[in-house]
């Protein structure tokens, strides 16, 4: 399986130059996969740092160690691959025994290897079971279950909510009146359902119809968006004075909840311009170091398209 994992990093040199690694540093790969971005960050803190990698999947880390471990010696730093979920990274950083990092990286939503491995019904153009899990291992609810026991207005505020689908309400109805019939328990089942719900003339724009809400469920399943608040504020508290926070994310909602953390963490004192003294205490704890989030070049996106939605936005802890 761990061939499976050499998939192509995405905005490789622009994270490797905003976290402005160097030798000695903390590094975290909160969203370790195959270890694209980690095999070069490894080269740049080297034999005296330390490189943490967190994944889900035990087939990620298996490929991972697999490619750190090729290494020369003189140049592969302290290795420790942990599974989970960066949503508790407090607690897998605990387990290093590490005072604080330099640097920390989130690829954030679901891997190339994921979506092209069709039994993991990630994929609206596969055949396949509608599991969507990110940690099969642990989790227990699937995409199957949601689509044949949430009511409809559930339905519709999850497709809504984490798609921006405009026929979220109907595509909820057409899924509960076909399910009376039997469950939909596939990819290919739902896709057909979806077309049948999106009208005809909406359906000639737009790239695949099932894609937003196939991406609604993925999100819903994995807990995604709560997960990215959890990892990201716990990785500005986790950071050195001068350390760095890169987020590349692949569609509104997420890019929305990074700028929005960072915003947050930037802002200073709130109070009236005319009180003589501040009262709220409030302190930037970041700096945004990307005023507007840094996105592919047109020759990376016609190496990778998948390349094509990514954004990257950086935070430096002051």
């Amino acid at each position: 399986m761990t061939n499976e994992y050499r998939h192509i990093p995405v905005l490789l040199a622009e994270c490797l130059e905003h976290l402005n690694l160097q030798p000695q540093h903390t590094f975290v790969d909160a969203t370790l996969g195959g270890a694209g971005h980690s095999l070069e960050a490894a080269k740049r803190i080297g034999a005296r740092g330390t490189l943490i990698g967190i994944d889900q999947d035990e087939a990620a880390l298996a490929a991972a160690q697999t490619r750190l471990s090729c290494l020369p010696d003189d140049i592969r730093p302290d290795v420790h691959l942990l599974r989970g979920n960066f949503k508790d990274l407090d607690d897998l950083l605990l387990q290093v025994e590490i005072p604080s990092i330099d640097a920390i990286l989130f690829d954030i939503g679901v891997s190339s290897v994921q979506i092209d491995t069709p039994a993991r019904g990630f994929s609206f153009k596969e055949t396949a079971p509608l599991d969507m899990r990110m940690d099969p291992g642990n989790q227990t609810l699937t995409a199957a279950e949601i689509i044949n026991t949430y009511n409809a207005a559930d339905l519709t505020r999850i497709i809504r909510a984490y798609s921006d689908e405009r026929w979220a309400s109907r595509i909820a109805e057409f899924i509960v009146k076909e399910r009376a019939a039997g469950p939909i328990t596939t990819s290919d089942k739902l896709v057909e359902v979806v077309k049948a719900a999106i009208p005809a003339s909406a359906r000639r724009a737009g790239g695949h119809p099932a894609k937003r809400t196939f991406q609604a469920l993925r999100i819903e399943v994995n807990g995604e968006l709560d997960a990215l608040r959890l990892g990201l504020q716990a990785a500005i508290r986790w950071l050195a004075p001068g350390g760095r926070v890169a987020v590349i994310s692949y569609h509104s909602l997420e890019d929305r909840i990074v700028k929005d953390i960072f915003a947050q963490a930037s802002r200073g004192c709130t109070c009236p311009p005319d009180l003589p003294v501040c009262v709220c205490g409030n302190v930037p704890i970041v700096k945004t170091l990307t005023r507007k989030p840094v996105v592919a070049t047109a020759e990376e996106v016609e190496r990778n398209p998948r390349a094509r939605s990514a954004k990257l936005r950086v935070a430096e802890k002051l």
